[in-house]
């Protein structure tokens, strides 16, 4: 009986999506490895929770909309930046806590840390262009899926145990690693990746509004 996870990948382009799995772990990574690293830096709770919380929700607000940026203008022309200006930003984080700057430079850098975009949505988009309207589409985000559950659940523990095990700020160190690594290698992949098309009229509205999604 023929694997239907091994039959996606037979398609070409699809396995060097396999990079992605490496930038998007610092999704997980992030979050906690900021946590991890300023409670040691600081010794304050408070100070690493508000830092985290800040990159947190901002990066929740920031992901829908620059996800229509790279609808509208692609994804590499949108993503490369963004990761850049977010790979900037924790490696000013990760000095700032190391050097013991002032608190608005962890609250900064967090707020420009949160321009990362998602690669998980940009996976998904990659996959649905390749077998749109096909059954294949539904084995592809069931495979996502999964994909991001070993994700967060692996990335945590790995970013707290980086900085539990060598220094404070390993793990966010290896986060902007697999950061701009890994949204490189990714994005380095034109042949997949999906075309612009023009915006569907009617369609410049939130899609929380869609009653489908509200449901």
């Amino acid at each position: 009986m023929r694997n239907p996870y091994v039959d996606i990948f037979r398609a070409p382009g699809t396995k060097g999506f396999a990079t992605a799995a490496f930038a998007r772990l610092p999704i997980a990574m992030a979050p906690i490895g900021i946590v991890a690293m300023l409670s040691q830096t600081h010794g304050e709770y408070w100070l690493a929770g508000a830092v985290s919380a800040t990159y947190a929700l901002v990066n929740a607000f920031l992901s829908p909309q620059v996800s229509r940026l790279v609808d509208r203008r692609g994804q590499t022309a949108i993503a490369a930046p963004m990761t850049l200006v977010s790979a900037l930003a924790f490696v000013t984080l990760i000095i700032a806590a190391n050097r013991h700057w002032p608190a608005w430079t962890l609250f900064g850098s967090a707020l420009l840390a949160a321009a990362m975009p998602s690669i998980p949505a940009l996976v998904r988009a990659r996959w649905t262009e390749i077998f749109h309207d096909r059954p294949e589409l539904n084995t592809a985000f069931a495979f996502e899926s999964a994909a991001d559950e070993l994700v967060y659940v692996a990335g945590a523990s790995l970013s707290v145990g980086l900085s539990a095990a060598l220094f404070p700020e390993a793990g966010m160190v290896v986060s902007t690693l697999l950061l701009a690594l890994g949204s490189a290698a990714f994005l380095l992949q034109r042949s997949s990746e999906p075309p612009i098309r023009p915006a569907e009229h009617g369609a410049t509205g939130s899609a929380i509004r869609l009653r489908a999604v509200q449901i």
